[in-house]
């Protein structure tokens, strides 16, 4: 009995203990809170802090205010070559340094204090010069996040969504790299007044699950862009996000396709040239598809004044389609042209024949009466044969000709309908693969700084 009893008295000894801690701790926290909002009200309570005049410069001099600058992009989402803007999400933050709200940390305890409304005190008036649209984040409560710490310093940080212009140059599209940038700028404070400085060491932050449909993030710098306006110069800085645009789509849905029906276009130079309906419908439907494919490509970008990658492959390929509709009118205008010849030729010839029929009769008839009238001797004397001149035959032997292969070769086809056929069977090919070797070679080793 008597251990047992020890036991319970230690037992709720041990539970006082406890909840007399628990008691401390709650009053310390209490107290803390208490302290930090007798601080808060010490340093921007009623009448002790003015939101609306600035703080001072380096070492509390009347220098311009320094505010560094840093931002964490969260995502893109899109990137429009018509309306040539993308949109972008990120986390905003600036800080700086106000004497005016220094605070005693009490020994180390109080790291900083947490300001729930940060219209109490005064902010850079910094703004988004290349914005078409912007929100802040309010679900579930605003996303804003304002520090202050004991030495003064004050972070603020922002969850923002903007849509941003971004002036493109297609010239190389889709081998192309654009250069999008977030342009941050003082509206109403002068460089004496305000600085925007990049924050030192990672200014800039990208999520890594940043994803693009179309592009790929190739890299990004940071620049100043400070600008004199009539009213004075005004502290601005930039980051350029150079992106690259991914060339596999490109390449499935429209350079192939185009190769394709260049290729089809040819079938029509192995078809005979009598098959006329087949050729002509061959033709006209790639002409047609080739044309199709161009106002779609087109649709999809803004129209620009200058000549693009793309147009440049679009148009030689509907040019080959075209020539090849060409090359078949003039091969069935040759066809034409040869059976006139063979036509014309044959009436000739038979009209050659008929009037030497006609001749064999008359001659006949009047070699008759001939051969009466005119009897000559059949031997010669032989002075005759010391007057008759004698004739030197001399046989000169000329050496053969050179026969050009390729003229031979042609040759062997007998109309020249046939020959353009044969011919455009190779030059087609040969010309296509002489432009997509001048071709790739233009755009895809082409100097950068271009």
């Amino acid at each position: 009995m008597k251990f047992s009893t020890c036991n319970r008295l230690d037992g709720a000894l041990g539970l006082c203990l406890f909840l007399l801690l628990l008691a401390d701790c709650a009053r310390e926290k209490s107290n803390y809170r208490h302290i930090e909002k007798q601080v808060l009200d010490n340093i921007i309570g009623p009448g002790r802090y003015d939101s609306r005049i600035r703080p001072h410069g380096i070492n509390n001099t009347d220098g311009p205010a320094i505010v560094s600058v840093n931002i964490y992009i969260r995502s893109i989402s899109k990137i429009d070559d018509v309306t040539m803007e993308y949109s972008v999400q990120l986390t905003f933050r600036e800080q700086w340094r106000d004497e005016r709200l220094q605070f005693d940390d009490m020994n180390g305890e109080m790291a900083y204090l947490t300001l729930t409304d940060p219209n109490k005190i005064w902010k850079p008036d910094l703004f988004f010069s290349n914005e078409k649209e912007g929100h802040f984040h309010d679900i579930i409560m605003p996303n804003v996040l304002l520090r202050i710490y004991p030495n003064g310093e004050v972070l603020y940080s922002i969850r923002i969504s903007l849509v941003l212009s971004c002036p493109m140059d297609l010239k190389y599209y889709p081998l192309d790299k654009q250069t999008c940038s977030i342009i941050m700028a003082s509206y109403g404070y002068t460089t004496d007044d305000l600085v925007f400085m990049w924050k030192v060491g990672d200014p800039v932050q990208v999520t890594k699950n940043l994803h693009l449909p179309r592009f790929t993030l190739e890299k990004f710098n940071t620049e100043y862009c400070t600008s004199k306006t009539n009213t004075g110069e005004y502290s601005c800085i930039r980051v350029d996000l150079i992106f690259k645009r991914e060339f596999s789509y490109y390449l499935i849905q429209i350079y192939i396709p185009c190769c394709m029906l260049v290729i089809v276009s040819w079938v029509s130079f192995w078809l005979d040239q009598n098959a006329i309906p087949a050729r002509v419908s061959l033709g006209v439907t790639t002409l047609l598809t080739m044309a199709t494919q161009t106002s779609g490509i087109n649709a999809s970008l803004p129209p620009v004044s200058y000549t693009k990658a793309i147009d440049v492959w679009t148009g030689v390929c509907l040019t080959f389609v075209f020539g090849a509709l060409l090359e078949f009118a003039l091969v069935n205008y040759a066809s034409r042209s040869h059976m006139q010849k063979q036509a014309a030729k044959q009436q000739r010839k038979w009209d050659v024949e008929h009037s030497s029929l006609d001749n064999d009769h008359m001659e006949d008839g009047a070699t008759t009466f001939a051969m009466v009238g005119d009897v000559k001797p059949l031997v010669h004397h032989h002075g005759d044969l010391h007057s008759d001149k004698v004739h030197h035959c001399e046989i000169h032997m000329q050496p053969p000709k050179s026969i050009n292969p390729c003229k031979a070769w042609l040759n062997k086809f007998p109309s020249r309908s046939k020959r353009i056929d044969v011919m455009s069977r190779i030059l087609f090919p040969l010309m296509f693969a002489l432009f997509n070797l001048v071709y790739w070679i233009t755009y895809l080793f082409r100097d950068e700084d271009m």
